[in-house]
C-alpha cells in the first residue's frame, strides 16, 4: 500500500519503511508523528482512492529518526560594474521520518513488544563497577 501526503507545502509518495526527508517538524527524536493530510490512497493493481469520503479518515504514521539541518546554500547577488556584490548563506531546518504504517481508517497500528521494551540494565553492571573501585587499596605514601 502507498499514500501521497502533504507536509510543509510539499507531496510525498510513501510507503511503509520509507525514509523521507520533510520540512521541520515539532518533535522528538524516536516519537512517533501522525501525518493526517493524506492526498491519494492507493495499491498495486487496484484503483486509487482518491475520494474525500474515503481519505477523511486515513493517516500515515510515522518515527522521527533525527532533526537536522540541510547542507548550506549559498545565495550570490552582483550587479556588474556597480561594484555591488552580496553573499549570504541559509540552511533550512529538517526532520528525517521513516513510514512505519499506512491506515485507510485512522488507527494507530500496535507497536512490537520487541521494539517498544528497551533492555533494562541489571543492577548487577552497577553494583560491580562500585566494588572494583571499593576493592582497590590505598597506596602509602612514605
Amino acid at each position: 500500500m502507498f499514500a501521497v501526503i502533504k507536509t510543509g507545502g510539499k507531496q510525498y509518495k510513501v510507503a511503509e519503511n520509507d525514509v523521507i526527508v520533510v520540512e521541520r517538524l515539532i518533535a522528538k527524536a524516536g516519537s512517533t508523528v501522525e501525518l493526517d493530510d493524506v492526498l491519494l490512497l492507493g495499491e498495486t493493481g487496484k484503483t486509487a482512492k482518491t475520494a474525500a469520503a474515503d481519505l477523511l479518515k486515513a493517516s500515515v504514521f510515522a518515527e522521527v529518526l533525527e532533526q537536522s539541518r540541510a547542507d548550506k546554500i549559498v545565495i550570490f547577488k552582483k550587479k556588474r560594474r556597480h561594484n555591488y556584490r552580496r553573499k549570504a548563506g541559509h540552511r533550512q531546518n529538517q526532520t528525517v521520518l521513516r513510514i512505519t504504517a499506512i491506515s485507510a481508517t485512522g488507527v494507530k497500528p500496535k507497536v512490537d513488544s520487541k521494539k517498544a521494551a528497551p533492555a533494562k540494565k541489571t543492577e548487577k553492571t552497577e553494583v560491580s563497577a562500585a566494588t572494583k573501585v571499593a576493592a582497590k587499596p590505598a597506596k602509602k605514601v612514605a
